[in-house]
């Protein structure tokens, strides 16, 4: 979804993913054959081809997120970060370091082990000689999805930066308290480093959830009535108050649920949550049914509702309907719900990163896409 984002102005030096059914989707998706099916860490420099103008890395979130265990940047799959900058460093030492490196996860990376992983990410960048800054972008922003998500850009010491791309301080709309709080814990050394990016404001988004939404999915069946009614029997009453505000107001309302388990006079209760805000909730990967986003839809007294459909997912992410996605549904599902929004990686390629690549005629900028 990153080369997605980029656009055809890059050519796609190396993919790499350890997951295989990822693998096999991206050779549905892409004709050319550059990339490595396989742990990072078993990529050797020789296999990394060419001169690359940037190198995007999406490193694993489970270790960082607020959800995982805690485990942070020690942790084996958020810990994949680190043969990551061991590449860039082989790289270097070729002289073939990329002018730009941008990284992507959640936002539990500002606050992983009281800040001191994103410390830890900073000063590596920094003795890789490369300065950098951040900002959090929340995909509602281009799509009907509530999905913030954060990106560290850094660019190499010699490249010389346009003063229009960068601000002598924090902007509200991409720099948000937390961003703010990690870079405060951040020593004076990393702080000289830092730049504070800036973009342009985002685009109105003109789509609804709505909108998305397929009436004969292929991989998802609508519920019978008496799991509808299940549904709206694990609803408290705050929620089923919405159901029935929905239903009060006669015209077709689409809503999105998630199960969660809630703590209630003590006793762990499952309940079915519903928003009717025309957004989707954030996409996860599908660790168990709780994690697999459902859809309710209103129309009068008439109630239907189905897990989301793969197709819904990967529109939520900005993906074509041409984009082939797997046929079973939890692999399409966790394609989806482990990437990065196109929209969002194309704001970011045309406001900042081309910005800082200089394109020759005929020629086009290169990327790893990691």
């Amino acid at each position: 979804m990153a080369r997605a984002g980029l656009g055809a102005g890059w050519q796609c030096l190396l993919a790499n993913d350890f997951d295989h059914k990822k693998g096999a989707t991206y050779r549905l998706n892409w004709s050319d054959d550059q990339h490595i099916i396989d742990d990072i860490r078993n990529i050797a420099p020789e296999e990394m081809p060419g001169n690359p103008d940037l190198i995007w890395g999406s490193f694993p979130c489970q270790d960082l997120s607020l959800a995982g265990g805690g485990a942070g940047l020690k942790g084996d799959r958020s810990g994949t970060f680190w043969p990551f900058i061991h590449h860039i460093q082989s790289l270097r030492s070729e002289g073939r370091a990329p002018k730009i490196i941008a990284l992507e996860n959640v936002l539990g990376t500002l606050t992983s082990h009281h800040g001191s992983d994103f410390s830890a990410i900073c000063q590596s960048l920094q003795r890789l000689n490369y300065r950098f800054g951040a900002f959090v972008v929340d995909a509602v922003h281009f799509v009907p999805q509530s999905r913030p998500r954060l990106f560290i850009i850094a660019v190499d010491q010699k490249t010389v930066i346009d003063d229009l791309i960068t601000s002598h301080g924090p902007e509200a709309i991409w720099h948000t308290k937390g961003l703010i709080n990690a870079h405060q814990r951040l020593t004076k050394n990393l702080q000289k480093d830092w730049l504070w990016w800036s973009l342009p404001k985002p685009p109105v988004r003109t789509n609804k959830f709505a909108d998305l939404i397929e009436e004969n999915p292929v991989s998802a069946k609508w519920h019978t009535r008496s799991e509808t009614n299940e549904l709206l029997s694990m609803m408290s009453n705050i929620n089923r108050a919405k159901v029935e505000t929905a239903i009060a107001s006669g015209i077709k309302i689409v809503g999105t649920i998630y199960k969660r388990t809630r703590l209630e006079y003590g006793i762990k209760v499952q309940r079915a949550e519903i928003r009717f805000d025309n957004i989707a909730g954030c996409l996860r990967t599908p660790a168990g049914g709780s994690s697999r986003q459902l859809i309710m839809i209103v129309e009068g007294k008439k109630i239907r509702s189905r897990l989301i459909s793969t197709r819904e997912t990967a529109r939520l992410m900005g993906l074509p309907d041409s984009y082939k996605l797997p046929e079973r549904y939890n692999e399409a599902y966790h394609l989806t719900g482990d990437g990065v929004v196109v929209p969002v990686v194309r704001f970011i390629a045309k406001n900042l990163l081309e910005n800082l690549v200089e394109l020759t005629p005929n020629m086009e900028r290169h990327v790893f896409v990691e």
